[in-house]
């Protein structure tokens, strides 16, 4: 294992991973064996550990260059979360997705395009299918496996299911290169190259290559979103009513309950060991024909889901969850709201533990999971409208049907990253930075779930880590950040632990991605091996050429050129921006539109008028006449109403901001009064949603000295 994973972080988890230990006191139904003992070397060209969906790209493409190769799966399905659930493509700017990854989903639309596809409704029912369009990012698991499993067979690609890494002596290196890997079976792959496409990083961990697990301090790579994340707690993933954590409400002699955990809130910024929340992303089904009831799960206990029972008591009656509508009344279901189906904390020790261990963890979150279901559906302190929607949903009958309709893969959002030369960050996500060795796009929002539940300094619960910002548009990432450092392994390719600092990992960890830096990875190791060179050594042109003639997208789309960060140091005046605002209600973080200052704004949501808040207090540099500016992202969705109140001394002015007009000051601000300060004078600046239609911006508030006549 390399130095520069650091020690295990199990401070403060005692009371989360106490309820972990607990589930496993009552085992689900065992996970299937591995194939017989084999003493077996089999040789080719490329091995690829993982039959993800990047691992199913990459070892198609190999083969369609007519090298041999092994795909190789601890499980016993292929497509990962492509085939496990996750069947709303979280793909951000499509036009990015190119190559094997959009040939997955044309095939996607193609099967639709059958009318025998369509069991439970008719395709004209379902919004989502759109024959005109060339693609179809909405799909049921079954079929996503089947079209994988047929895009395999049709490059021959020799699969082999059921077979894990021997993780302590089954990877052997000589001088710098893979050898060869060694399954519990006994079965030996040798290779040319060899590839990493599981979620955990296995084979890049035992092999010794530099890695790291956690969220990295913001100070690390020049970042504002990275670390503990509680300043910035304003998104829906909360807790918006008061929620106490104790067994016995008031008492902490009691304990906490399960899901709690004993730390306070910590400092904004600061790094640590923790991984985002996992979960299942379960289909389920409201077809009366094709659905079962949730099952009750062995071990069953209440105490497990009180903060959820505590949280509707408390008032908070959103749908504790994100049923996506895939085809034939089926779902691709997210969590959602303040407790839901994400395990938070029940993770921490997933990327790095032993596979009993990671199974255990797998069946606490399965346990969790259906109990939750249950709850949700059957439990008389669940509010009845929530009840109500439950009883319209079940587990549809032809789906994981060797699994007790259950998905097969858990959402493993994060676990190991590789560190190397090319670490991609939030800088290149927001265009700062841009990498000169593209090997393929991301889009998607910089996206973290929760990490763990801490308590607030008046004695509430509430959830930390959640992170979503969207990057303004499509970025580029680097081959260097797919391969080990130099002077490290020169054979080994890794799609998916990719080297990207925790935030950064948010946007690029969806499947489309996987797929293109699968197909990506796979082309390098090819050209590796043909010329007999590291993968250190690959010539850019020469794998940009070849990735382009296979339709891999490389370049940033119109509209998405390199971005200038505004930072309000470069502005003249003093500028404050929105972290330095008193902010009240559940103001959301967002930087989806231009033009703003610094990493991003605010936003109300359109939502509960009259709640919410931001005020900015300013104080005098000189004595002077000066410009009170406000800085807001405009579009056609904001309020053309916002009352912005401007208090100095016994003065009080109110100034009506239309947020749907453009800026007149530089693209940026718009004037709101001119004012004569003494030095030292205060000056309070407030933006209100009470009384609006529409988004509510808040960014920035900037003070600048009216030049003198001189005439």
């Amino acid at each position: 294992m390399s130095g520069f994973r650091r020690a295990c972080g199990r401070c403060g988890q005692t009371a989360w991973w106490s309820l972990v230990l607990w589930f496993l006191a009552t085992p689900l139904a065992a996970s299937a064996g591995s194939s017989p003992a084999s003493t077996e070397t089999r040789t080719v060209d490329v091995v690829i550990y993982g039959a993800t969906s990047a691992g199913v790209t990459a070892a198609v493409q190999v083969a369609r260059m007519g090298h041999s190769v092994i795909l190789i799966e601890p499980g016993r399905h292929v497509g990962g979360l492509t085939s496990g659930g996750l069947g709303f493509t979280d793909s951000g700017d499509k036009r990015v997705i190119g190559g094997l990854a959009r040939e997955f989903y044309q095939r996607v639309r193609r099967h639709y395009d059958n009318p025998t596809a369509w069991q439970q409704e008719a395709a004209q029912d379902y919004a989502r299918y759109r024959p005109t369009e060339d693609a179809m990012w909405t799909f049921e698991p079954r079929v996503a496996e089947q079209i994988l499993q047929a895009m395999l067979s049709e490059a021959s690609v020799e699969l082999l299911l059921q077979q894990r890494l021997d993780r302590n002596i089954g990877v052997r290196v000589e001088q710098g290169r893979i050898v060869d890997i060694r399954m519990e079976s006994g079965l030996i792959l040798a290779a040319s190259q060899f590839i990493d496409a599981t979620y955990e990083g296995d084979l890049m961990a035992a092999a010794g290559v530099r890695y790291t697990v956690g969220r990295e301090a913001n100070s690390v790579y020049n970042e504002t979103l990275n670390g503990n994340q509680v300043q910035a707690n304003t998104h829906n993933h909360r807790f918006l009513k008061k929620v106490d954590p104790w067994r016995i409400p008031g008492d902490r002699s009691s304990g906490l309950l399960p899901g709690a955990e004993d730390a306070t809130a910590g400092i904004d910024g600061t790094g640590d060991e923790r991984v985002q929340a996992y979960c299942f992303r379960m289909c389920m089904s409201n077809s009366p024909a094709n659905r079962r009831p949730f099952p009750k799960p062995d071990g069953y206990n209440e105490l497990d889901y009180e903060l959820l029972l505590r949280n509707f008591e408390a008032g908070d009656l959103r749908f504790p969850m994100k049923p996506d509508m895939m085809p034939n009344r089926k779902t691709d279901t997210n969590n959602n709201c303040a407790v839901s189906t994400d395990f938070i904390g029940g993770n921490t020790h997933y990327p790095d533990a032993d596979y009993a261990e990671r199974e255990a963890i797998v069946r606490a979150h399965e346990r969790y999971q259906k109990g939750l279901m249950w709850t949700l559906a059957n439990h008389p302190r669940v509010p009845e409208q929530i009840r109500r929607e439950m009883a319209q949903w079940g587990l549809p009958l032809d789906e994981f049907v060797d699994n007790d309709n259950w998905p097969h893969q858990l959402y493993i959002r994060e676990a190991r990253r590789l560190v190397s030369d090319y670490v991609v960050t939030e800088r290149d996500c927001r265009r700062v930075v841009i990498a000169p060795d593209s090997v393929g796009l991301g889009s998607y929002n910089m996206d973290s779930h929760n990490v763990r539940r801490f308590i607030t300094a008046d004695g509430f619960i509430q959830n930390e880590g959640d992170v979503q910002v969207s990057p303004g548009g499509a970025y580029l990432i680097s081959y260097r950040s797919l391969i080990p450092a130099r002077g490290s392994l020169t054979n080994l390719g890794v799609p998916v632990c990719l080297s990207s600092s925790h935030i950064a990992y948010g946007s690029i960890r969806m499947e489309p991605v996987f797929m293109v830096l699968g197909q990506s990875s796979a082309t390098a190791a090819v050209l590796a091996l043909r010329n007999n060179i590291s993968l250190q050594d690959v010539a850019y042109p020469a794998l940009r050429d070849q990735l382009l003639k296979d339709g891999q997208v490389l370049d940033l789309p119109p509209q998405s050129a390199p971005r200038i960060l505004i930072s309000k140091e470069s502005l003249p005046g003093l500028v404050l921006d929105n972290a330095e605002a008193v902010l009240e209600g559940n103001w959301v973080a967002s930087s989806s539109s231009p033009n703003y200052v610094g990493a991003g704004y605010l936003h109300d949501g359109d939502l509960e008028k009259g709640t919410m808040s931001a005020t900015w207090t300013l104080t005098a540099p000189k004595s002077a006449t000066f410009q009170l500016n406000l800085s807001y992202s405009p579009g056609n969705n904001r309020s053309n109403r916002v009352v912005v109140q401007v208090n100095v001394a016994d003065q009080k002015h109110s100034v009506l901001v239309n947020q749907q007009q453009k800026p007149t000051i530089d693209g940026l601000f718009v004037p709101l009064r001119t004012l004569t300060l003494q030095q030292g004078e205060k000056l309070v600046v407030s933006i209100s949603n009470r009384d609006t239609q529409g988004h509510v911006i808040v960014d920035a508030v900037q003070l600048v000295e009216v030049a003198k006549d001189n005439n």
